[in-house]
């Protein structure tokens, strides 16, 4: 027990550390500018941008996103190169390719009618896909391999299904499946050999927060059994119903396994760790359905996890710095274009296109100050605004954003 002075002293050293706090943590910056694309992508230039564009639809055209969509489209074309690798972002630390936001990109331009460059970034996934089927965190742009000795990842293979089941539906072409068959197999081998056939929960491994866990978490755990329903689907298209079966009866057991750990709370590591962007990977898309619980807890993450600027951190846990993230804030837009909150969806959009940079590429980071911070663009967050415009219906081009809720609660709740 502590003693009484002891209690004292530990008050006045509180006291003297709060009018004493220290220097405050330096913000993060804008990384990048208005002249980024220049020398990106040799060759281009605003002829060829518009005739890419004219190649396929901008998603929620005559919207007043419209805008926004057009210029993430343009900064996804620009991030991919003619073999399909895509940079996180245009600077530093990420100029590399992520297998997630990888696939998140060639689900979007599928949406936006790039099927074969949607096909292609798919591609260069199956060419850097390692032995066992799964994927390392990040890849140089050459795809020679790794640029550090960063923990692999294990759920590059589930989202790397999600986005073949994605493309191959959008494309209504089952060769897009059997054209990229290595991925689908070895992708599917991988994740159930890490989950015994979806019998147990895969070991632990970093996710999106990219940080080393010593317990599995939601992030890694939901994109592999998004994978799984998505591998059942695909080799159910391609008439192959043995295989479909086995991913399908995993994706059921592994459900069941999920439950114990992470239902009810759905914490980053089940019953703890706080709320995060990863219960979005439980509902649809992602899910055929969500239940309630996720359903609820899906709204109290968007509650919890707000910052001063009105954007969401990656999770309730998150260091309290006062930065909006806009990677899980359009992941909440898509989720919720997916499952009919278009009211909500609407103000996720607005929020996001309101805090563009200048030259109208989304950035990975929002100050509480509300200027943008980090790279610009970020692929992710252009990717999953594209798939919201795609997601959600069209009309209502009169609506304008002051008809709607603006506040800092969640309109969904309503």
């Amino acid at each position: 027990m502590v003693s009484a002075a002891g209690v004292v002293t530990l008050l006045l050293t509180a006291v003297l550390v709060g009018l004493n706090p220290g220097p405050a943590p330096a913000q993060p910056r804008l990384a990048t500018g208005p002249g980024w694309t220049r020398g990106w992508r040799p060759g281009d230039d605003a002829a060829g941008d518009e005739a890419w564009l004219a190649g396929g639809t901008v998603p929620g055209e005559g919207r007043r996103w419209q805008p926004m969509v057009r210029t993430a489209l343009l900064d996804l074309h620009r991030l991919t190169r003619p073999d399909g690798a895509v940079a996180a972002g245009p600077v530093n630390g990420w100029n590399y390719v992520w297998p997630r936001d990888t696939a998140f990109v060639a689900a979007a331009l599928a949406h936006a009618g790039h099927v074969r460059d949607a096909e292609q970034a798919l591609r260069f996934l199956e060419r850097v896909q390692l032995p066992d089927g799964g994927f390392q965190a990040r890849y140089l742009l050459d795809g020679s391999g790794p640029p550090d000795r960063r923990l692999r990842q294990s759920d590059g293979a589930g989202w790397a299904l999600w986005s073949l089941e994605q493309v191959s539906r959008v494309s209504g072409r089952s060769a897009t499946a059997a054209s990229l068959r290595p991925l689908l197999d070895d992708s599917t081998r991988f994740v159930l050999a890490v989950t015994d056939d979806g019998r147990r929960l895969p070991q632990p491994s970093p996710d999106y927060w990219e940080v080393p866990v010593s317990r599995t978490t939601l992030g890694t755990v939901a994109p592999l059994l998004a994978g799984l329903r998505a591998s059942h689907r695909l080799y159910a298209s391609l008439g192959e119903t043995a295989a479909a079966q086995r991913s399908g009866t995993a994706a059921d057991r592994l459900a069941a396994a999920l439950a114990p750990q992470f239902g009810g709370r759905f914490d980053r590591f089940g019953q703890y760790g706080g709320l995060d962007a990863a219960v979005c990977f439980l509902m649809p898309p992602f899910a055929a359905t969500a239940t309630p619980a996720v359903q609820r807890r899906w709204n109290d993450y968007q509650e919890q996890a707000l910052r001063p600027a009105g954007g969401l951190a990656p999770g309730t846990a998150w260091k309290q710095d006062g930065i909006s993230w806009t990677p899980e804030t359009s992941l909440v837009a898509y989720t919720a274009a997916m499952t009919g909150r278009t009211r909500l969806a609407e103000h996720w959009m607005d929020w996001l296109q309101g805090h563009r940079t200048s030259w109208g590429s989304l950035p990975e980071k929002v100050l509480g100050s509300g200027a943008p911070a980090g790279p610009a663009p970020l692929a992710w967050t252009s990717a999953l605004v594209v798939l919201t415009a795609a997601g959600l219906p069209t009309g209502a081009v009169g609506e304008q954003p002051q008809d709607r809720h603006r506040g800092t609660t969640n309109p969904g709740r309503a």
